[in-house]
């Protein structure tokens, strides 16, 4: 086993980023290395610990036990390490060339993204932003490893190592094809009901906003389908009697770009609005601070939800 003083520390970074990734590949990738860079950095490291550390297997690589051993303390020690050099690294968005990890939920990229982009491209030029999905079920877990910096999604209160800003307020408006039954005249909650719904859920769940009040009002709504991804939802919409309601900015992006109708929402939906949730390890990183700024600043110029 090799004495601390005479290994190089920046192969921890390596095995980092492979016990993270669980494939070399992938790993080179997050590191913005080669894959020859990597698996010499690996072989390196295995002669000094006396060790495999990865088994290859179907699809990556499995950590043996003393790199499981290793691989909370190495990923706590870098985290801290970076965070240090992070929040005393003085931040110019002009000049910078930082990479900000981030999750987003589908909806918060598609109604914040392009603004977002758009700001960082005139201020922060050679900055990159890598979105990553998060949703309810995930966010926490990416901002706890370390691959999201910050979290954009519909968000309940996080623990108290988390700080939450809340973003947009929400409105809903449902969404149905020229000449629909719907499109048209007055929508009762019997009239709504009366057709299949179609749900946008990326995690798979059969429940939206919309199910509880209307079983709490004796309407419960029949599901047509389910999609993942929004860009189904236009197409899906057009073809069928299929009925969608969704967050008001939304559904006037689809109205406006593929001829949809726009409708009422027939009960009203409990609160929601989009958080910003993120650690407060980062609360004095100039870089995140910077980042966060600039999203409450777009997320204010969006102005009202249409309705």
């Amino acid at each position: 086993m090799a004495d601390l003083g005479t290994l190089d520390l920046n192969l921890l970074r390596v095995f980092d980023a492979v016990a993270r990734e669980r494939h070399v590949t992938r790993a080179a990738e997050r590191l913005h290395l080669s894959q020859p860079a990597v698996s010499n950095a690996l072989a390196r490291l295995r002669a000094a610990l006396g060790d495999e550390l990865f088994l290859r297997r179907p699809g990556g690589v499995e950590p043996t036990a003393l790199a499981l051993s290793l691989a909370a303390p190495v990923a706590e020690m870098l985290d801290r390490l970076r965070e240090t050099l992070a929040t005393h690294a003085p931040f110019d968005p002009a000049t910078s060339t930082r990479t900000f990890m981030v999750g987003f939920s589908e909806y918060a990229e598609a109604v914040l993204g392009a603004a977002l982009i758009e700001r960082m491209a005139a201020e922060a030029p050679n900055c990159m932003l890598a979105i990553r999905h998060a949703d309810r079920t995930n966010a926490l877990n990416m901002l706890e490893s370390g691959d999201a910096g910050l979290a954009v999604a519909v968000l309940g209160e996080p623990p108290a190592l988390y700080t939450r800003v809340r973003l947009l307020p929400e409105a809903f408006l449902t969404l149905v094809r020229p000449g629909h039954p719907l499109a048209e005249g007055e929508i009762s909650l019997e009239r709504f009901v009366a057709f299949p719904h179609l749900l946008h859920s990326p995690n798979g769940s059969l429940d939206g906003a919309l199910d509880v009040p209307l079983r709490e009002a004796g309407f419960p709504r029949r599901l047509g389908a389910t999609v993942a991804h929004l860009s189904a939802v236009p197409e899906i919409l057009r073809r069928t009697d299929l009925v969608m309601t969704l967050s008001a900015r939304l559904a006037q992006q689809m109205a406006d770009v593929h001829g949809l109708v726009m409708r009422p929402c027939p009960i009203e939906i409990r609160h929601l609005r989009l958080s910003l949730v993120f650690h407060r390890r980062f609360e004095a990183d100039q870089g995140h601070a910077w980042l966060r700024r600039t999203l409450m600043t777009v997320a204010r110029g969006m102005g009202p939800a249409p309705g």
